[in-house]
């Protein structure tokens, strides 16, 4: 049940003002006994209620006379001071996550070998998740066959939505697809995502396509994965019992073997051709 407590007045000072409200005009004497705050404690309350804004004292009369400002008006003042503090304590947390961001990157140790894995539809969606929220320079995503492929416009919008935020962050970020793959994008480049827009008109971003024959994988490229700030690789597993579902992920830290996935990828990548003019061909493999 909402309570004036929750805009942030003391028990006494809901009271007290609850009771304004329902007497109009009255004193101090009368406003604790109908609102059952203590004589000792209705001056203080007042006090601190006209400090708000919130009730309206008339010094002419004796007693002194005091009145609620309306409900509204009042409710609409408690409201932008509770804004006011959460700007504040917004303001505050930022500076400590800038402060303790400089401290923890300064003591980020030295890359060593180190893999995890997921096993599951949803748990390789979020390693995969986490994995590119945290990278911070280049992401480059392989993808070779339909059934396992990271297909941009077909895959999750989370994850989509996940390359648009590095890219936001200044995260370069290249994807290498097979012709195969490409058969399935036209019904899906126009679906209105607002991610996927972003992905394709950001200058940071780039998609290739290798070129092949039918829905077999392209040479060189056999299934899928994604390279991270050229150390840490995210390798995904198919089904091996259903070709048409990913089985797991394996998260692989280790910046020799990252290297050599990137040697193997330039090649490919300079060979290849730019998505839009692949795309943009009158006729592929008869279409």
């Amino acid at each position: 049940m909402a309570n004036l407590r929750d805009l942030g007045l003391s028990e006494y000072e809901a009271r007290t003002y609850r009771t304004l409200v329902g007497t109009g005009p009255i004193i101090a004497k009368d406003l604790s006994r109908a609102s059952d705050v203590p004589m000792g404690r209705i001056y203080d309350v007042l006090n601190e209620l006209e400090d708000r804004d919130l009730v309206r004292s008339q010094d002419a009369s004796r007693p002194k006379t005091y009145v609620a400002v309306e409900p509204d008006v009042a409710l609409d003042r408690l409201l932008a001071e509770k804004r006011r503090e959460l700007d504040e304590r917004l303001t505050r947390y930022e500076s400590v996550v800038d402060t303790l961001t400089a401290e923890l990157a300064a003591d980020d140790p030295v890359a060593e070998e180190f893999w995890t894995a997921a096993v599951g539809d949803e748990e390789t969606v979020a390693l995969l998740l986490d994995r590119l929220a945290a990278a911070d320079d280049r992401i480059v995503i392989v993808a070779g066959t339909p059934a396992t492929g990271v297909d941009l416009p077909a895959v999750s919008d989370r994850v989509t939505a996940a390359i648009a935020d590095a890219l936001d962050r200044g995260v370069d970020t290249r994807v290498l697809v097979s012709a195969a793959l490409v058969d399935r994008l036209p019904d899906r480049i126009g679906s209105g995502s607002r991610s996927l827009e972003r992905l394709l008109d950001d200058e940071r971003f780039e998609s290739r396509v290798v070129e092949g024959s039918g829905d077999r994988p392209v040479e060189g490229i056999e299934g899928s994965c994604t390279l991270l700030d050229d150390t840490e690789v995210c390798l995904e597993v198919p089904h091996p019992l259903s070709a048409g579902e990913p089985f797991a992920m394996i998260d692989l830290t280790d910046p020799t073997f990252a290297a050599e996935v990137r040697d193997r990828f330039e090649p490919r990548w300079a060979a290849a051709t730019r998505l839009d003019r692949f795309r943009s061909r009158d006729e592929f493999d008869g279409r």
